[in-house]
């Protein structure tokens, strides 16, 4: 843990105080990372566990809409609600609050499709996400309060007021704090006793009944764990553009995890943070194409799924191409093992 936090201090702190970042550099970083997390929770549902979620940006908008009004609320003076609630000096600890909070209504709002979808077999889960994806859209499109189709915003007076109280990228920093606990707590989930049952379910759902695994109880759990790492990265999302809109949690950026989970690998981790960087970086460099990018892009990605349909990484994972990798990224089993005999 002390390195993760001098590693994190190093890529965002340092820099920013160096001036080495640029707003847009500092930008990119923060997409990077939040592509980062919302690819490593949906290759949990559809790579892991061998479901077909569509709809994985609804999860997201409602993290990001449940965090942006609560620090809006209490921390920004905003045409919404008026003036703030609470000092700005309060800032810096109620902005991880909500952001867990959005996770955790995003984790609440999933439950409205794991109970139906998991009874069933098939590609039902597909549907029912891409319906809660519409449902989404709808109804914060009815909801004037918070702006309505109009969208929503102040978030940028809560950067500025955490700013105030210590001017460095605040938002930076929680992206990649919250990376890192994605991927930590998602591989230490896929390779505990509970992941192999998640992975059963996976490779013979009736098979894995069979050797009593409680699969509907394990696709809940995967599901809203998921679904809640989607909502945090949604919260930060909110704030690193300062503006939202129930169009942002739509179909295309639902489409744009599909693109990178399948284009890592489906159930490898190394493969969706590489996907994750790779595609951030190709959407910023096909800018200047304006629509166009959305023609290029599904054409190499469909040009990649008949050459390498697997994905880049397949279901590998770096340790497994590079094995003395395993001495700091493999799993305690891993580890233990590269640890020389004493005599």
């Amino acid at each position: 843990m002390p390195l993760v936090i001098a590693i994190v201090f190093l890529i965002t702190v340092v820099p920013s105080w160096l001036g080495v970042y640029s707003g847009y550099y500092q930008f990119v970083l923060m997409l990077i990372g939040i592509n980062i997390t919302l690819t490593v929770s949906l290759n949990l549902i559809n790579g892991y566990m061998g479901e077909f979620s569509v709809g994985h940006a609804a999860f997201m908008g409602a993290g990001a809409y449940v965090a942006s009004i609560i620090n809006v609320y209490l921390l920004a003076d905003s045409n919404f609600f008026g003036q703030a609630r609470i000092a700005p000096g309060w800032s810096i600890l109620i902005f991880p609050i909500s952001l867990i909070l959005g996770g955790i209504a995003a984790s609440l709002f999933s439950l409205l499709v794991a109970f139906p979808s998991f009874r069933t077999r098939g590609d039902y889960l597909a549907i029912i996400t891409l319906a809660v994806n519409f449902i989404f859209k709808s109804v914060i499109e009815n909801i004037d309060k918070i702006g309505g189709p109009r969208g929503f915003m102040g978030m940028g007076g809560v950067v500025k007021a955490m700013q105030d109280v210590i001017n460095i990228p605040w938002v930076m920093i929680w992206v990649f704090i919250v990376m890192v606990f994605s991927i930590y707590i998602v591989r230490n989930l896929v390779s505990s006793i509970m992941g192999k049952g998640i992975v059963a379910i996976r490779d013979d759902e009736i098979a894995a009944e069979l050797m009593t695994v409680n699969t509907r109880r394990m696709k809940v759990i995967a599901f809203m764990l998921a679904c809640g790492l989607a909502g945090m990265a949604g919260g930060l999302h909110a704030h690193a553009v300062s503006f939202i809109n129930p169009s942002s949690y739509f179909i295309i950026q639902s489409t744009f995890m599909l693109v990178m989970v399948y284009l890592g690998g489906m159930g490898s981790l190394s493969g969706s943070v590489i996907s994750a960087v790779l595609f951030t970086i190709l959407l910023e460099l096909m800018k200047p194409l304006g629509l166009y990018r959305f023609v290029v892009i599904p054409v190499l990605f469909i040009l990649l799924m008949l050459l390498r349909p697997s994905g880049l990484m397949g279901n590998r994972e770096l340790s497994d191409i590079f094995p003395p990798l395993r001495k700091f990224f493999g799993t305690a089993e891993e580890r233990i093992s590269h640890v020389p005999a004493s005599d």
